[in-house]
């Protein structure tokens, strides 16, 4: 690319010695002496003036700067420079700008697939195979690359492929729009490709990425059993998919019923759990659940406590274990609660009638399951049975006649 310059915009050179843009030049005369306009032009954009070499200090700088001693006053004369790099150069700037859509653009010019008629410009476009052959690559890859120009064209962002002739030249759009349309895995156009393309956009991350992770679920298996970030991840997603996926649900619960371990830390944080439950529904919905399990309403006492456990437990990272956290909020809130029943009087005596139904209906159901049938058909007898029974009657004797001496005294 050439660069025009206007006469007037460009400073002599001194006739002492070349000097370029922004480098001293021993025996020059100082910026503030000699005039030059790059000085002021900085002063007035608020930069402070660049230091000499040797008080700069900053070898980096000079080595980045540093000009060759075969390169012409203007580098960016095309006819100072081999043609070859020149035009290497002018590719590499089109790329830059482009990415993609320069070799999409070769393909959309010069490609027709099979099936569409061979006639007026498209005569001279060959097909996918053909230009693929003399491409060296697969015709695979050269139709990611139509269809990538495709979906482009019907967006309106570029020319359909009849409007374009062999040779062609356009605008092309920026670099950075490119990945939107082409995926360069053969895996993106299957009904699977397209789901886990779907959920990576909504993640805000490039489909080709989470398409390179389900290729391969080896690596994905390294990735979660060697960094525990990973691993934290994996966990999410599998809970978060859990939530619509049943099967996963049965066959996780089905590998967990079957691990030992895994049974216990299951048991574990249920137990932990139904604590914390327990102390929240005290603060949710100010009641409490007595020993006996009646439901009453909460002391003020009771209830500030419980929120004062329920803020120290929702304040833990997700990494520290509440467990020590539950039981003891669990204990010193059902502590209170036994408390509040026995200071109480009608609680304590509703909360005693409570438990002793709760026992009576235990030992009647108990009782009612007893096979009597299978006695007398199956030589099933033995002495410790009667025994226990005939104890059962006493007890149950001494019961009914304390209940008659509690009883009130009709008038």
């Amino acid at each position: 690319m050439t660069i025009a310059l206007d006469p007037s915009d460009t400073t002599p050179a001194s006739s002492s010695a070349p000097e370029e843009e922004g480098f001293w030049v021993p025996g020059a005369a100082a910026p503030e002496e000699a005039g030059e306009p790059e000085a002021a032009a900085l002063e007035e954009a608020g930069e402070p003036e660049a230091a000499a070499p040797a008080e700069a200090g900053e070898p980096e700088a000079a080595e980045e700067v540093a000009a060759d001693p075969a390169d012409p006053a203007d580098p960016a004369d095309p006819a100072d420079h081999d043609p070859v790099v020149v035009r290497d150069a002018e590719d590499f700037g089109v790329y830059a700008r482009t990415g993609g859509w320069t070799f999409a653009l070769k393909v959309a010019r010069s490609v027709r697939p099979g099936g569409q008629p061979a006639e007026g410009a498209a005569a001279r476009k060959v097909s996918a195979r053909a230009f693929a052959a003399l491409a060296g690559c697969s015709p695979e890859r050269v139709m990611r690359y139509y269809k990538a120009w495709d979906m482009a064209a019907d967006d309106g962002l570029v020319p359909q492929f009849e409007v374009l002739e062999p040779g062609a030249d356009i605008e092309l759009p920026d670099a950075d729009v490119w990945l939107s349309y082409y995926t360069s895995r053969n895996s993106a156009s299957s009904v699977r490709g397209q789901a886990i393309s779907a959920a990576a956009e909504a993640e805000g991350i490039r489909p080709t990425k989470a398409l390179e992770v389900a290729e391969n679920p080896t690596a994905l298996r390294a990735a979660i059993l060697a960094d525990p970030g990973t691993a934290e991840a994996a966990r999410g997603a599998l809970l978060d998919r859990m939530k619509e996926d049943p099967a996963l649900q049965t066959e996780l619960a089905r590998a967990i019923a079957r691990t030992d371990d895994l049974k216990k830390a299951v048991a574990s944080e249920a137990k932990v759990a139904d604590r914390i439950g327990y102390v929240r529904q005290i603060v949710e919905n100010g009641q409490i659940r007595t020993p006996a399990g009646q439901t009453v309403d909460a002391p003020a006492e009771v209830r500030a406590e419980a929120e004062r456990h329920l803020s120290l437990i929702d304040e833990l990272d997700d990494s520290e274990e509440a467990g020590e956290w539950a039981g003891e909020a669990y204990e010193s809130v059902r502590g209170l609660v036994a408390k509040a029943v026995e200071e109480d009087p009608a609680l304590r005596v509703q909360e005693r009638r409570t438990r002793f139904y709760s026992s009576l209906q235990k030992a009647t159901k108990v009782f009612e399951e007893l096979t009597l049938d299978e006695v007398m058909e199956e030589e099933i007898y033995e002495e410790d049975m009667l025994q226990r029974l005939e104890a059962l009657q006493e007890a149950i004797g001494s019961c009914i006649a304390a209940l008659r001496k509690a009883a009130p005294t009709a008038p």
